[in-house]
């Protein structure tokens, strides 16, 4: 199985595959690999004759140096999971020096106000070192398609503009949030939590679901008041926030429009460890 740590050794075994014009599906992560991962890459397989995974702990995204010194490295354990999947899967798992060549900072993007919206408020200066590793994935692999989980889905969103404003010819495709049982959207941050609290947080979803049936009758202000106030109830659970927004542009929503499509989006803390999801609400 195909496993790369250094970008010009992995440049050099693509070159042919990209001169032939043959098609490259690749899919970004950043390991502790599940389900949803691994939806992404059947996805690939389907349609193109080479995949290739990333399996880099991006450090630029992380304004939390705790979160990046604990978020989960199961590097051997992600690449028996890809060979499982389809051995002929292409694994590029770089150190940050082969990525960032000894300059380990982000650029500055713009994605026409899209950064300045949830997360980036929250989160300042993640989505510059998003898009910093992105485009510096594209370059490297060169792919004809990439894949992305709508769990991210602000993220998405920001992958494309970025796509756009800066004519890099890949095709963003986005693919549906898996869940697990309980309606968890998997996340490799749920491998932190306790087995309580994995179990437990399967609330945010079942809120996310009511709040979707509560905005067919309610506005947007009413809904974002009654999930802050159900997440009052849940001793466990931190809401950071809670958010319906234009599904285009990600502003909040203030008034609903019968020609924009909503999503509602959240992030909650379980014991010092962040989860996101969100839920279309057409």
């Amino acid at each position: 199985m195909p496993v790369f740590v250094k970008q010009n050794d992995l440049k050099l075994y693509l070159k042919p595959h990209i001169n032939n014009k043959s098609n490259v599906g690749f899919v970004p992560t950043m390991g502790a690999l599940h389900q949803g991962h691994l939806s992404l890459m059947a996805e690939s397989l389907k349609n193109n004759s080479l995949t290739v995974v990333s399996i880099f702990i991006n450090p630029t995204q992380f304004n939390n140096p705790d979160d990046l010194k604990k978020y989960p490295r199961t590097l051997e354990a992600d690449v028996a999971k890809i060979e499982a999947l389809n051995p002929e899967i292409i694994i590029y798992a770089p150190t940050v020096e082969d990525i960032y060549e000894g300059k380990t900072e982000s650029q500055q993007f713009e994605y026409d106000g899209l950064e300045f919206q949830m997360e980036g408020k929250h989160r300042p200066g993640h989505f510059d070192g998003v898009g910093t590793i992105v485009k510096k994935l594209f370059e490297i692999i060169q792919p004809t398609n990439a894949y992305f989980g709508e769990k991210d889905f602000q993220q998405l969103q920001i992958v494309k503009k970025l796509v756009s404003k800066y004519k890099i010819p890949v095709n963003i495709i986005g693919c549906p949030i898996h869940r697990e049982p309980n309606g968890l959207a998997m996340s490799s941050r749920n491998e932190r939590l306790e087995k309580k609290e994995r179990e437990k947080a399967s609330v945010i979803y079942s809120i996310l679901k009511e709040a979707k049936k509560l905005f067919h009758t309610k506005s947007a202000g009413e809904v974002s008041k009654w999930v802050n106030n159900q997440f009052k109830k849940q001793e466990l659970f931190q809401l950071e926030y809670f958010e319906i927004a234009d599904e285009k542009t990600l502003l909040e929503c203030k008034r609903k429009s019968k020609t924009k499509k909503y999503r509602g989006f959240i992030a909650v803390f379980v014991n010092n460890v962040r989860l996101i999801d969100n839920i279309s609400l057409k």
